[in-house]
């Protein structure tokens, strides 16, 4: 090995073979002779891996090698034990990083698996026997406004299929509703941008700590790694603190201002119908606790 790489870089010198030409050639011997290498211990599969990564960073160990001494076959070998460090680092790293997302998944998928679809045979005549009962005001009138100003109230949180489904409770047509519900959306739209960001944020820093976790548990605790880790840990650990409290303080409502200039009415309209919704909720509450 050591004659075939220095004879190599011997033609490369002298200008026999290019640049480019010399790279190929020591990847193609790299590639074809682990058993004589530094790394002929490791899987025959990891070691194919590791040097179609390390292909880039030869170019910079040709570039980078002074004849001081050493020969260039000497300095490519301890070039390629460092780079295997940052190798096996990269992809312990990865493993647990992969290993604790897919952990948080099977957690998440786990609690928020759909309950069996029986249990919601009843909702739609709940929700509707609701919604008839609050359309009544004190006088035993029909209010449909305070029931359109609580749906735009809480846009966020209502579907299309749901909307459709209101919509004849309030005398609309599912279309009139569906129409309002995009223009308060709309006006809303930059905070519901900000509102998901902030959200994927969230998740990514909550994966960053259990990553952070995971390579803690596997390092020896009187290593120096390990205490870098745990300041790393804490620090992440108040961040994602800090985005959910941030998280928690966001309105997703839309404000009363905004509910009346879509509904073209004047904001104190809005401020009595909610008001009084909120009264009539309280007293059908109270109500089905005395029952």
């Amino acid at each position: 090995m050591q004659i075939h790489v220095n004879d190599l870089y011997s033609k490369y010198y002298n200008g026999s073979i290019k640049r480019n030409d010399f790279v190929s050639a020591v990847y193609t011997f790299l590639v074809n002779n682990q058993d004589i290498s530094c790394l002929c211990h490791w899987p025959s599969s990891e070691y194919e891996d590791f040097i179609s990564w390390f292909y880039p960073r030869l170019q910079k160990c040709v570039d980078s090698y002074k004849e001081t001494g050493a020969s260039f076959e000497a300095f490519m070998n301890k070039f390629i034990l460092v780079a295997s460090r940052e190798y096996h680092t990269r992809s312990v790293v990865n493993a647990v990083t992969e290993y604790s997302t897919w952990s948080a998944r099977v957690t998440e998928m786990y609690a928020h698996e759909e309950p069996p679809v029986y249990k919601y045979e009843n909702k739609d005549s709940e929700t509707k026997n609701t919604i008839t009962k609050l359309i009544i005001n004190k006088n035993g009138k029909k209010n449909t406004r305070r029931i359109l100003s609580l749906i735009l109230k809480c846009y966020y949180y209502v579907s299309d299929d749901f909307s459709d489904m209101l919509a004849p409770l309030i005398g609309m047509k599912p279309n009139e509703l569906l129409k309002l519900l995009n223009a308060i959306r709309t006006i809303r739209q930059e905070k519901d941008n900000y509102i998901y960001q902030l959200r994927e944020r969230i998740f990514c820093q909550y994966y960053r700590c259990m990553v952070i976790d995971k390579r803690i548990s596997l390092v020896n605790e009187n290593t120096i790694t390990y205490k870098k880790l745990l300041v790393r840990q804490e620090k992440a650990r108040q961040r994602l603190e800090k985005m959910r409290h941030r998280m928690s303080c966001i309105r997703t409502e839309a404000t009363n201002s905004q509910i009346a200039n879509v509904i073209g009415v004047k904001k104190g309209t809005v401020d009595s119908s909610l008001f009084q919704l909120k009264m009539q909720w309280k007293k059908m509450a109270k109500n089905s606790d005395l029952n």
